[in-house]
């Protein structure tokens, strides 16, 4: 499963078990934070995912900003909560290539708001899949 975390929203993709196409999920809200870990956890667990990839959201000149170590701590939480492996991948430009992506596709922009996040998540887990199928 791909999470790509953001301040509202969450958005969620999933592979098929070959572990070949990546899927759009579900797309959570991000708040209340306080129980964010344990709603993406019993999503997850519902989902029978294997393994995390968590965005991580830099700055385009490869920085690191407040997004970043939000990221990062949501990862870790996550690992400790879900007791599975955690990896985390750089979303740069993920968000703005789903935008592209849902545009270009005739999407109207209330419709495109709605599942932006998990398109997003799929260009993610879609990366992921690629760089280690060559593995």
């Amino acid at each position: 499963m791909a999470i790509d975390p953001g301040s509202k929203r969450v958005g969620l993709a999933l592979s098929d078990e070959t572990r070949t196409i990546a899927s759009p999920y579900r797309t959570l809200p991000a708040e209340p934070a306080e129980s964010l870990v344990d709603r993406l956890v019993a999503t997850l667990r519902e989902a029978g995912a294997g393994r995390l990839v968590v965005g991580l959201p830099k700055n385009m000149d490869g920085s690191s900003g407040p997004q970043v170590k939000a990221a990062r701590l949501l990862a870790e939480r996550l690992r400790v909560a879900s007791g599975l492996p955690v990896e985390m991948i750089d979303e740069r430009l993920s968000s703005a290539a789903a935008e592209r992506h849902l545009i270009d596709g005739g999407m109207r922009r209330d419709k495109r708001k709605q599942v932006v996040d998990q398109v997003a998540a799929t260009l993610l887990l879609q990366g992921w899949l690629e760089s280690h199928r060559a593995l």
